[in-house]
């Protein structure tokens, strides 16, 4: 069974950084590539960033490009999402998704506000 957790999430000013976690169970792990999106309040879940299965390939959103890093650690069965500069426009539950199938978790809350 397929399972995905996040966590790292919180309460950030402008321009801080925070570093989210996806812990992944289920399948192998090191086989898939992956992707975060997220969903901000009142608008539709967007892509953020992309990682192939070996973590030797990423894509990123344009708005966040140069300012998030997405890398992962097969041995450990975990991606990660490096967010600095983080703005307002941040805002939103993030998640983690498997590319093929439709699995996700079940997001982590990031908030930028002062």
């Amino acid at each position: 069974q397929v399972h995905l957790v996040e966590s790292g999430g919180g309460l950030v000013q402008p321009g801080g950084s925070l570093r989210l976690s996806c812990a992944a169970s289920g399948f192998t792990f090191s086989s898939y590539a992956m992707n975060w999106y997220r969903q901000a309040p009142g608008k539709e879940r967007e892509f953020v960033a992309f990682i192939s299965s070996s973590g030797g390939a990423t894509n990123y959103a344009g708005s966040v490009k140069g300012r998030f890093m997405v890398f992962r650690d097969n041995a450990k069965n975990a991606m990660y999402l490096q967010m600095n500069s983080l703005k307002p426009d941040d805002t939103g539950v993030y998640y983690c998704k498997r590319v093929i199938g439709d699995y996700w978790g079940q997001g982590t809350q990031v908030t930028v506000s002062s």
